[in-house]
């Protein structure tokens, strides 16, 4: 009896030491050697101050800017409070929630003529996801041109700018992170506009 008791709690030592910290270790080690942005957490500077992580996606309420997805994640992208409203398709409280989406989302896209996006709105699993479709993105131009002066054009090419792919070519949907969209946004209307235009 004494020896299985002894067998016990050496593997449990050497058991805590493997996956409580050298894997851990490991494991951090190789994310910050070979993913150094990600891990340290991938975060976009502007003029020497942090504005944002391109992973973790923040609230928008400029008009003149693009508008990220509804979230469930505390009062709303709170970084702290991570998850989903965990609310199922019968839902009522969802129904109602995605009932008023969209009637704001109409409300501030006048001039956008399809139909309301479904990320416009939904919140996503983690309710923090940094990204948008590519068609939410550009449903929002006409409020955005209207609101920045810039033509739909422009709008248009900086939002394919931003597009990326699936994931290896197969996985995932095309995505625009939406806190790169709006500070290339924001140096396009920074930008002296040439004359003649």
């Amino acid at each position: 009896m004494k020896s299985h008791v002894f067998v016990s709690v050496r593997l449990l030592v050497v058991f805590t030491i493997l996956l409580g910290f050298v894997y851990p270790a490991a494991v951090w080690a190789v994310g910050r050697v070979a993913f150094p942005h990600a891990a340290g957490g991938s975060f976009v500077s502007r003029d020497g101050k942090v504005v944002g992580s391109s992973l973790i996606g923040q609230a928008v309420t400029s008009p003149g800017f693009f508008r990220t997805r509804p979230s469930a994640a505390g009062n709303g992208y709170d970084a702290a409070a991570s998850g989903g409203s965990n609310l199922g398709p019968t839902s009522r409280a969802l129904a109602d929630r995605v009932t008023a989406e969209v009637a704001k989302a109409r409300a501030e896209n006048l001039g956008a003529r399809r139909p309301v996006p479904a990320d416009a709105v939904t919140a996503s699993g983690s309710g923090l996801d940094p990204h948008v479709s590519p068609e939410f993105a550009l449903w929002q131009v006409p409020r955005v041109s209207r609101e920045t002066g810039l033509s739909a054009a422009d709008l248009e090419a900086i939002v394919a700018r931003h597009t990326e792919g699936r994931f290896l070519g197969l996985f995932g949907e095309p995505r625009v992170n939406v806190l790169l969209l709006n500070l290339d946004l924001e140096d396009r209307r920074a930008a002296p506009v040439p004359a003649g235009r």
